[in-house]
């Protein structure tokens, strides 16, 4: 399999949509190099706005240039704009204004940047938010259609994107659907849903499953908010086994929404596989060995739900 950083596939995809969009414009804090705008700044110059490391006035300036028609995509790491919540609160969500917020450098994957940037709290901050949208695509051909998708919904957006590069888990003739879970391997037994980064890992924990004779079920969840309640009660209604998995605070995030759902339907288990401390510094493959994301970690999780 092929592997990209989905930040790598938005500046392209944001890149490309401008040359036929000029409300397309770009606002970045000091990181073009990192958010992957770099491109945008060169080919659409007089559209890209550097602010400086001043998230908070990237929003405040990113909402108005939305309520005077633009289509702002505001760019930083995403622990770095989320920190700005009180702005996105008012400015962004209060008014309803066509921002599309693009944290990237999500979860603890990021690797040996450390704690300081690594966002596992902005999920949870973003779902509490009216109007709010929240996308995290799992590979490239998905953000591709995440990112064209977003430049036409009307109302704010939250797209959360990797540092490090993750292998394709879509196949050829993917199409994004705003709202909707993707099955990626049919089971029966128990269900692993999983968003962004960690979609290999729930593969490879599907696979682990058959070697116990455990018959599971892969689902990613690209769009976390709204979240894809009829899908939930599809999975509650026939073995009700449900595992999630997110590279994000245990609290708040893709597993809350699912398990917000099950609560509401009645019935259904869920355990939830997400990060629960502080992490540290390190390669991603390590960390998420430590901190309970690798495959043998969800397989067991699933193993104790179904006993």
């Amino acid at each position: 399999m092929s592997a990209t950083a989905t930040r790598v596939t938005f500046g392209e995809t944001v890149t490309r949509l401008a040359d036929d969009n000029p409300d397309i414009v770009v606002l970045d804090a000091d990181l073009r190099k990192s958010t992957m705008t770099d491109e945008f700044s060169r080919k659409h110059p007089e559209r890209f706005f550097d602010v400086g490391i001043a998230e908070g006035n990237m929003v405040g300036v990113g909402a108005g240039m939305a309520l005077a028609g633009k289509i702002p995509f505001i760019c930083s790491f995403a622990c770095f704009v989320v920190g700005r919540f009180e702005q996105i609160r008012m400015a962004v969500a209060y008014n309803r204004a066509n921002v599309k917020i693009v944290g990237t450098h999500a979860g603890i994957g990021i690797g040996e940047d450390g704690y300081s940037q690594m966002a596992t709290e902005d999920v949870g901050l973003m779902r509490t938010l009216p109007n709010m949208a929240v996308v995290q695509p799992a590979d490239a051909i998905e953000t591709r259609g995440a990112v064209e998708y977003i430049t036409q919904h009307e109302g704010p957006v939250f797209l959360r994107l990797t540092r490090q590069k993750v292998a394709d888990v879509n196949g050829e003739g993917y199409e994004f659907r705003f709202g909707k879970a993707v099955v990626l391997r049919e089971g029966a037994d128990v269900s692993l849903v999983g968003t962004g980064a960690v979609m290999e890992n729930v593969l490879k924990a599907a696979d682990l499953l058959a070697e116990q004779g455990i018959n599971a079920q892969v689902v990613n969840i690209h769009t976390i908010k709204p979240i894809d309640t009829g899908f939930i009660e599809s999975v509650a209604s026939s073995h009700g086994r449900i595992v999630t998995v997110e590279d994000h605070g245990i609290a708040g995030g893709l597993g809350s929404a699912v398990a917000e759902a099950v609560a509401e339907l009645g019935r259904g288990r869920v355990r939830r596989v997400g990060v629960t401390e502080f992490a540290e510094s390190g390669d991603t493959e390590g960390l998420y060995g430590k901190y309970g994301l690798s495959a043998e970690h969800i397989s067991a999780a699933a193993v104790e739900l179904m006993a």
